[in-house]
């Protein structure tokens, strides 16, 4: 093991020294430096930081090293590192396979070629009967059901893709298009897997596979899903005396579903997923205070190292050739100004009342997987951190206009802002402490946030996001302006006070509310919560961050998606029984749904 740790430190280090890392010492928050480290960090060599890769180690060791250079002390015992596991891909294994029998005659399909299993898909292995169920949807409000009239109990279901109204721009329809939502169905009406066709219209539809790509969720238990290409549903229909092709035409003539079992016919399926693990780390260092009481106090200066990689789900790039995608705005530049105020706090230490830990995460772009990691296994008590400053895409300041989100989570926060703000900003307030970055890993916590953000640009999320667009200038004094508020929360006499900010909610056309607040870490068994939202449903039901839900209604849930498309069978008002792991306890509670 040892072997190996060095074989691959050696060339990350040599690879920083080469870079030219170490400069002369200078305490003092500069355009210069800041733009060193977005340029190392955002360089083509870092290949987008993908959580998980040798490129994102190479950028922990940078920061780690320049934590240690400012005298930091290892957060983690002896260490910089914070190190987790999480899941970093989906594979399949060798136990994937398909045959059809169509009148005693046997079909293997071939992997890749004829038929590919979704990511999603349960592990199993089943010999059944098929039934043919249209669009594989139930929509009563719309007087659309495939599976009324037919049984599909301990049969294996075939679905088109796509639904009814295939030909329309905008169909109430589309919502229950999702395969996912489609094989979360199938289960619930007794069906012990399903296979995906394309149709054959709209016309000159191409009959491609699905992509074998990770979705970040658990997949449905024991339930096989997978897809078949078109050619081997045209037999079974011609096994009917049926054409497949005009079967759907008639379907979308007469405007109803028209199921049916396919006689003299069944399925072998074989389907297994394997997850791939990988190994990220937090990277964190601290200062000591010096006053006798307020030392066992902390301030958290964060933000997220890691980036999209050659491009992931989230991507906005819309090329088909794989391209680095720099994030040298998101988030380079917080990570720079987390190592600039290390380094300037670092060389006032002796006048620090708090103790202040400054941290970068991994796993922000996979759903806060490192923020969550970090607050669910602190190495100090979550009682003692007095407030969470996060910094995430601070670098492309325009006409001086800055928005700090949190600000309603303590009283302190906005007469603090303003006092402080000699650097004329235009400054734009967001009250709520939970959203889409690592300071809502925090709040859940109970811990008051502050969040810096200078907007979003054309160059987000694509590989246009390079350092050459920094605003070093306008980053600088921002940092500044951060400085000046952590300085005066170090210096304040009591701890500032928590305060709960109801949510207004982000779930677009959803007119439910739960007030629930998602861990998109989680990629076990159910659906993991961080928080919920002040004043909410969930809260006035008796919901906790780090709840697991099991069951919602009669619904099973087994990951976020289940509970989405449990929701959307509900209205405000409705009650509905939640079973949720907490601990080792299993415990029902019941919550009344609100409405936006």
């Amino acid at each position: 093991m040892k072997k190996c740790f060095f074989a691959l430190l050696l060339p990350v280090l040599f690879f920083i020294s080469a870079y030219g890392q170490h400069k002369a010492p200078n305490a003092e928050i500069t355009a210069q430096e800041i733009q060193h480290h977005i340029e190392f960090l955002a360089s083509d060599d870092l290949r987008g930081r993908l959580s998980g890769s040798k490129e994102i180690y190479i950028a922990a060791v940078y920061i780690k090293d320049e934590f240690e250079s400012y005298h930091l002390k290892p957060l983690f015992k002896d260490s910089y590192f914070q190190e987790y596991n999480f899941i970093s891909d989906v594979k399949l294994t060798d136990n994937n396979a398909l045959t059809f029998n169509i009148n005693g005659d046997k079909e293997k399909l071939e992997l890749y070629k004829d038929f590919i299993p979704t990511t999603f898909s349960g592990k199993g292995s089943i010999k059944a009967e098929l039934v043919f169920a249209g669009y594989g949807i139930s929509a009563p409000k719309l007087e659309y059901d495939d599976y009324a009239n037919i049984d599909v109990k301990g049969k294996v279901v075939i679905v088109m893709r796509s639904t009814p109204e295939y030909d329309k721009p905008r169909s109430e329809f589309d919502k229950f298009a999702s395969m996912r939502f489609k094989s979360n169905l199938a289960k619930e009406k007794g069906a012990v897997g399903i296979i995906f066709v394309n149709g054959y219209f709209p016309k000159d539809s191409a009959d491609n596979l699905v992509k074998f790509k990770y979705d970040r969720a658990a997949g449905e238990k024991d339930f096989p899903v997978v897809q078949v290409k078109r050619y081997f549903v045209d037999q079974l229909f011609k096994s009917q005396n049926l054409d497949f092709a005009e079967y759907q035409a008639k379907m979308k003539e007469r405007k109803k579903p028209a199921s049916f079992v396919i006689k003299n016919t069944g399925v072998d399926i074989a389907t297994e997923i394997e997850e791939l693990k990988s190994v990220d780390r937090n990277v964190a260092g601290y200062l000591e205070g010096t006053d006798p009481v307020l030392k066992n106090e902390y301030i958290v200066v964060g933000a997220h190292y890691d980036h999209l990689g050659m491009g992931i789900e989230g991507s906005l790039y819309k090329g088909t050739e794989p391209k680095i995608h720099h994030g040298a705005d998101d988030n380079a530049s917080g990570t720079a100004g987390v190592m600039e105020l290390a380094e300037k706090f670092a060389s006032i230490n002796k006048d620090l009342k708090r103790s202040m830990i400054f941290i970068t995460f991994s796993g922000e772009e996979l759903g806060l997987i490192g923020s969550n990691y970090f607050v669910n296994n602190l190495p100090i008590p979550a009682d003692k951190i007095d407030a969470m400053i996060n910094l995430d895409m601070i670098g492309r300041l325009n006409d001086k206009a800055l928005t700090v989100y949190g600000t309603g989570t303590s009283s302190k926060w906005k007469k603090i802002l303003n006092e402080e703000n000699k650097y004329k900003f235009k400054l734009a307030f967001n009250d709520e402490g939970f959203g889409p970055s690592d300071h809502s890993s925090f709040y859940g916590k109970g811990i008051p946030v502050l969040f810096f953000f200078t907007g979003v640009h054309a160059d987000y999320h694509r590989p246009s996001d390079e350092a050459k667009l920094i605003n070093s200038m306008g980053e600088d004094s921002v940092l500044h302006y951060v400085f000046d508020v952590a300085d005066i929360i170090d210096n304040m006499n009591g701890k500032p006070d928590y305060i709960k900010i109801a949510s207004k909610g982000t779930s677009g056309d959803w007119k439910v509310y739960a007030g629930t607040v998602p861990d998109m870490s989680n990629t076990s068994e159910g659906f993991r919560l961080s928080g919920v939202s002040p004043g909410g449903p969930a809260e006035k039901a008796d919901l906790k961050g780090g709840d697991v839900m099991l069951k919602f209604g009669d619904k099973e849930i087994n990951n976020i998606y289940d509970y989405v498309y449990a929701l959307q069978d509900h209205v405000p008002g409705d009650v509905v029984t939640v079973v949720v792991k907490r601990g080792d306890k299993i415990i029902s509670l019941t919550l009344t749904l609100g409405a936006k």
